[in-house]
């Protein structure tokens, strides 16, 4: 397995009535990170928010190109963003111990953070597809360039880790610095990773390994 110290590269927030970062996605234009009770739109040149939704919003977020996706306790939105509006919902696998989310190859992949699962689910029916098991709490999930990725936040520690989508093996492993939480996370395609902070209200750009 390759290890390596997370490298941050900006940090944005903490931001106003926000009390805490949830999921994050990215739609290749914005950042969309979920707090209590919405969506927010970050400006990741600027830092700005510059948009918010009004949904329920505390687990994971995820973007299929064309709609966002939203964990709300129990249950996965799908929401157009343009509107706002929700146009489907179906049941979320972990029962309200979802976290994070992503979307690839058409499916929609939720984080189960203490049961330490990543379930594959139609985005349509909600029916599990697959199953991953974690030696750590999942967080944040995301796809990228054909690999998955999982926030992992225990206590002071986080990493983010590339593990083998067919057996959930770690291949890869970045560690943050003490006391800095992973809760949602995102790539962009290009060179970063947008990591929720949890609690502390901000959202944390860090290298992604070339």
């Amino acid at each position: 397995m390759k290890q390596a110290n997370a490298e941050i590269l900006r940090e944005y927030g903490p931001f106003e009535g926000v009390d805490g970062v949830h999921g994050v996605t990215f739609d290749g234009r914005q950042v969309w990170f979920a707090s209590d009770g919405q969506l927010n739109a970050l400006d990741p040149a600027s830092g700005e928010t510059v948009r918010t939704i009004k949904v329920g919003a505390d687990g994971g977020t995820a973007f299929d190109g064309q709609h966002l996706y939203q964990i709300a306790d129990r249950r996965i939105h799908k929401i157009d963003p343009a509107t706002g509006r929700v146009l489907h919902t179906i049941a979320a696998p972990g029962d309200g111990g979802d976290s994070g989310m992503a979307w690839a190859e058409g499916s929609l992949w939720v984080g189960q953070y203490r049961d330490r699962k990543i379930h594959q689910i139609d985005p349509d029916t909600g029916k599990i597809l697959r199953t991953l098991e974690s030696n750590r709490f999942v967080t944040g999930v995301t796809w990228v360039d054909g690999a998955l990725w999982h926030g992992t936040w225990e206590g002071d520690e986080s990493e983010i880790r590339r593990v083998d989508p067919g057996s959930g093996e770690v291949l890869e492993s970045l560690t943050l610095p003490s006391g800095i939480g992973v809760s949602g996370l995102e790539a962009d395609g290009a060179e970063r990773f947008y990591c929720g902070g949890g609690n502390s209200g901000r959202v944390r750009a860090v290298r992604r390994p070339k």
